[in-house]
């Protein structure tokens, strides 16, 4: 059978659409190459047309799941200003939405723990996906110069993605989600979106 010229990049991006919730949902330990390629119809054999090995994989995938939630993200924000856009992307973040599907959610609240084991091509992935994910929330941010924005948008994603992850961790429903709305109302509030919480 003659595949088409695009038959080899649509079939990676299948494979890394996939590798990319698995990487979230199971941490890049987790991932087996032989269940993934099993899950997109493909044969393990025919991954190392596509990767040179796990690692290459793992990287790539992380790469995907970052663009995959910016893409979510800009659809959502789109249409909005920055201090709209900012209140509507930590709704959707400091979720229980959030907290209930991290195959589907922010790499950095579902690997964060799992990344300080993984090695310099996955890490440097990770930082990337990082910094413009804080590149992102600095542009919202209304007020003070640059370097300002980006320390104050550091903290927000960190904060948040701590919220979520935390949450993850409990077994308590409630309290998780205490730790969400707390989180939600004084991330707001520290960037002026609402009044300060009492």
């Amino acid at each position: 059978m003659r595949y088409s010229d695009t038959h080899k990049e649509e079939t990676r991006k299948k494979v890394l659409k996939a590798a990319a919730g698995m990487v979230r949902s199971k941490g890049p330990d987790g991932v087996s190459v032989a269940e993934l390629m099993a899950e997109v119809g493909l044969t393990h054999g025919g991954f190392y047309a596509h990767f040179a090995n796990k690692e290459a994989l793992v990287a790539a995938a992380v790469t995907e799941a970052f663009e995959q939630s910016r893409r979510r993200f800009v659809r959502m924000t789109e249409t909005l200003d920055g201090p709209s856009a900012l209140n509507t992307f930590i709704d959707a973040y400091v979720s229980e939405e959030h907290r209930a599907n991290p195959q589907r959610g922010c790499p950095v609240a579902a690997l964060a723990s799992d990344l300080p084991r993984q090695g310099a091509m996955v890490r440097k992935a990770f930082d990337s996906g990082v910094n413009g994910m804080i590149e992102r929330l600095a542009a919202w941010l209304p007020n003070g110069r640059e370097a300002e924005r980006k320390g104050l948008a550091t903290s927000m994603l960190a904060e948040m993605a701590g919220a979520v992850s935390l949450a993850r961790a409990v077994s308590d429903d409630k309290l998780a989600g205490d730790l969400l709305a707390e989180s939600r109302n004084r991330i707001k509030a520290r960037v002026g979106l609402t009044e300060t919480p009492q």
